[in-house]
């Protein structure tokens, strides 16, 4: 039973106690959310302000969930983050190279659910009817 509770804990969050984490796990929890799946193609042409962020992003992210989801993404090496010692003060924010490489497979990933979409949706209709 202890065993059984160690060993949950363990799969729902890898960063506590990594030997028996999966690291594609981690990655994928890190990028599927709601918000971080957004945030790629807003930076994929470059470094972009804080509120043109929050512009491209939309649809009810709040200034916390960006802010929030910012920093995760930064602090596993996806984005970068740069402050400009200006008046206003003013960040930016652009994919790291590791983000760059992470964003090609996004996009990989998004070429595919619109080429099988239509055949995911006619198998899931036929067994839905059928039930």
């Amino acid at each position: 039973m202890a065993d059984d509770m160690a060993s949950s804990s363990t799969q729902e969050n890898p960063s506590e106690g990594t030997a028996g984490a999966c690291p594609s796990t981690h990655a994928l929890e890190l990028v599927a959310g709601k918000w971080a799946l957004r945030i790629f193609p807003a930076l994929e042409n470059g470094p972009v302000r804080n509120n043109e962020l929050l512009r491209r992003v939309g649809d009810g992210i709040s200034q916390k969930m960006l802010t929030q989801t910012l920093r995760e993404l930064e602090a596993n090496g996806l984005i970068l983050r740069t402050i400009y010692d200006s008046v206003p003060p003013h960040v930016e924010y652009r994919l790291s190279p590791l983000g760059e490489s992470l964003n090609r497979t996004l996009v990989g990933l998004d070429d595919w659910v619109r080429a099988h979409w239509p055949e995911m949706e006619r198998i899931r209709k036929t067994l839905v009817d059928s039930d």
